[in-house]
């Protein structure tokens, strides 16, 4: 069974899972975690991202974070493409480091970001690293000990997540503390991280009972929250479905567009395709990516294969016009 697009929707809170290809460690040492860390910072603030959860184990990784208006793509590639080789780099190996898809959940965050929080922060006690919360509170590759107080991270929103406590200083970290408390001897749960129907439908308890009824709910394995919520995530992603349809029955294809600009501006079609540098092209390339995207709903990836240029280029183009627009 092919696998399904991944979901991007800016706006959207993303549980991002990347695990080590073939079950590997992807950090030899601190050196390595520290490092990453200052990427994932880089990129998170760069991408316009909002952090509320994170650890790093051995093999794995756990990101929970609200993505930016140019969604989670560009941002996962490049944390993850500049890992990989400084990794590879600094220990003398080649070959993946990561499996060839990490895991994206777009999540509904009144019903679940709280769980998330607490599940991918206690990830080191379920995994025997730290044994008490005392010890997690100190453990420095975790998300948890910025929230009460022990570390700062710029990039990471504690008093976010201490709000829906109903207190917005680390110096009133009980409510949360307690919280976590509750959750240690919960060990792994299956619908935070698999299961689509599972996720969609609240549990395995539901899912059994309505299959008794004989009942079918509409579900996605990419999505955790309820029906309504499913359905609003699968209406806004089936938007660039629709603008595809909606083009392909217009005849309008990108390499329509590509002459369209090309002759406004009046530069050859060949020097645009094969990576002209000129302002001129440069500014008509650009143009081009935000058409594609808006007008037929087509990626960064499936526009620099006819713009002449690579997929970061393109997104760079769309997010400086976007600039452009946003500041006049």
């Amino acid at each position: 069974m092919p696998r399904q697009a991944r979901l991007d929707i800016p706006g959207a809170l993303h549980h991002i899972m990347v695990r080590g290809i073939n079950k590997t460690d992807i950090f030899s040492d601190d050196q390595d975690r520290t490092r990453f860390l200052e990427r994932l910072g880089v990129t998170m603030t760069e991408g316009q991202c909002t952090v509320y959860a994170w650890v790093l184990m051995s093999n794995h990784i756990h990101i929970l974070f609200k993505s930016g208006k140019y969604g989670i793509s560009s941002v996962m590639r490049k944390l993850l493409s500049w890992y990989a080789q400084y990794y590879n780099r600094r220990h003398k190996r080649t070959g993946h480091l990561f499996e060839n898809r990490y895991k994206s959940i777009i999540c509904d965050e009144d019903n679940y970001l709280l769980a998330l929080v607490r599940y991918i922060h206690l990830n080191p006690v379920r995994a025997g690293i730290v044994k008490t919360i005392e010890e997690l509170n100190i453990y420095p590759w975790c998300g948890h000990r910025t929230i009460v107080g022990n570390a700062t991270c710029p990039w990471m929103d504690a008093e976010y997540v201490l709000a829906q406590f109903g207190s917005t200083s680390q110096k009133n970290i009980q409510p949360y503390y307690a919280f976590m408390l509750e959750g240690v001897g919960q060990g792994r749960i299956k619908e935070l991280t698999g299961g689509g129907l599972l996720r969609s439908q609240g549990g395995w308890s539901q899912v059994q009972s309505m299959q008794r009824r004989g009942q079918k709910e509409d579900f996605d394995e990419r999505i955790l929250g309820g029906r309504d919520f499913v359905h609003a995530i699968m209406k806004e992603a089936g938007g660039n479905q629709l603008r595809q349809v909606k083009a392909k029955e217009l005849g309008k294809t990108i390499h329509e567009i590509i002459e369209e600009e090309c002759k406004k501006q009046g530069i050859s079609v060949i020097e645009l395709q094969t990576g002209g540098k000129r302002r001129a092209v440069s500014d008509t390339r650009a143009r081009i990516a935000v058409r594609g995207r808006v007008e037929l709903g087509l990626t960064a990836a499936a526009i620099a294969r006819h713009v002449g240029v690579n997929t970061s280029a393109v997104t760079r183009a769309i997010e400086r016009m976007e600039r452009g627009n946003d500041n006049r």
